[in-house]
């Protein structure tokens, strides 16, 4: 690994955003519609390598429940508006009206509201009542308090994502949430993240978790790396997570624990990117954004953008371009990688000669800066 000279007293090793890289053809190529993208998590399986940000500006019952009948999934967060209030829809209308800074303030008082365990258990038989697949989020701050709704209730897939998700989180305030234990003790498949590097992923993957989440979310809506510092390139990162999923496989004796990048992924040719460099899945939030069921109505911001005390996200605005299904299934009519986004996956992959997404992880890359 390249070790660049920072200063005399500190270097870094060079790191790489999907915009960096390239995808190399190799010397066949297949017809896209021969050209399988589903993928199988646990006893899942999707027609489609998009799981859908737990973001209320993009997941409401409904749209997990329509991402679900197109072959996605959609993570409901549960410490959204979602979970606080009876009907929420006034509110969203509310958010997508705010001005400049007052959007900040205003998400901050209106998330300020308590999470209702009846309501996390009302809208889990929503979707799962409409027969997809039903996966729901938590913080790692929030998962011991509220995790008992979420399991009777009868969700398929818990998701525990906060930017920096370790399995070691050290606190002399109080007991911190024991990932081993608490995984262990569960039935349903957890998915777990953020994290950024091979060593924290692989930690992760000794929990017991199904999947691991790469990155720090939030992508587009995401302020991270201006307010902390905090930042990993995402060809990188999913690169090192992927090594890190390899040797747990030997050292668990078979044990396959998926990766799914989180964040950085605005359009298709950054999730065929992603997936080249190792992950299984993506997950995605400013794409579905931009779709006219979207519950931010054009608007895009994560949980991050409320926080009380440091917000660490903003409310973005994208304007919608077309439905859930044409910006996944097209037809598209723009050229700019923002709509079928998954007839482009099928495309390269068809391009590059890879029938499936297994083999399309051993597709060759190039260092190629994006050019001006």
């Amino acid at each position: 690994m390249t070790q660049v000279e920072i200063g005399r007293g500190k270097n870094g090793r060079r790191a790489y955003a999907l915009d960096e890289i390239g995808i190399v053809p190799s010397r066949r190529t297949r017809d896209p519609e021969e050209v399988s993208i589903a993928w199988q998590i646990d006893a899942y399986r999707f027609e489609l390598p998009v799981v859908v940000s737990p973001m209320d500006s993009v997941v409401s019952p409904k749209t997990a429940i329509e991402v679900g009948r197109l072959g996605g999934l959609a993570v409901l967060d549960l410490e959204g508006l979602w979970t606080r209030y009876e009907d929420p829809t006034p509110l969203l209308a509310e958010v997508a009206e705010l001005t400049g800074e007052a959007a900040t303030k205003r998400l901050q008082e209106i998330y300020d509201a308590p999470i209702k365990d009846e309501l996390i258990g009302r809208r889990i038989e929503e979707i799962r009542a409409a027969g997809v697949t039903t996966a729901v989020r938590l913080s790692p701050q929030r998962t011991v308090q509220h995790h008992k709704a979420v399991i009777d209730a009868g969700v398929d897939i818990f998701v525990i994502r906060g930017t920096t998700v370790s399995a070691e989180h050290v606190s002399g305030r109080a007991e911190p949430l024991n990932l081993k234990q608490f995984i262990y003790e569960l039935d349903v498949p957890v998915i777990v993240g953020g994290c950024a590097t091979y060593t924290a992923a692989l930690h992760l993957m000794r929990t017991g978790a199904a999947g691991v989440l790469v990155g720090f979310g939030g992508g587009a809506s995401h302020t991270t790396r201006t307010v902390l510092g905090v930042a990993v390139p995402m060809a990188t990162a999913i690169s090192d997570v992927a090594a890190a999923r390899r040797d747990y496989m030997d050292e668990s004796g078979g044990r396959y624990v998926h990766v799914i990048a989180d964040g950085g992924m605005g359009t298709s040719g950054d999730i065929a990117k992603a997936i080249a460099c190792g992950a299984d899945a993506v997950m995605v939030g400013s794409p579905l954004a931009r779709a006219v069921e979207a519950p931010g109505r054009g608007f895009h911001w994560g949980s991050e953008a409320q926080h009380p005390e440091l917000p660490r996200g903003k409310r973005v605005h994208f304007g919608t371009i077309g439905t859930l299904e044409q910006i996944l299934h097209g037809p598209s009519s723009v050229a700019d990688g923002s709509m079928n986004l998954m007839g482009a996956l099928r495309r390269t992959m068809a391009t590059a000669g890879y029938s499936d997404l297994k083999e399309f992880q051993r597709v060759e890359v190039v260092v190629a800066p994006q050019q001006p």
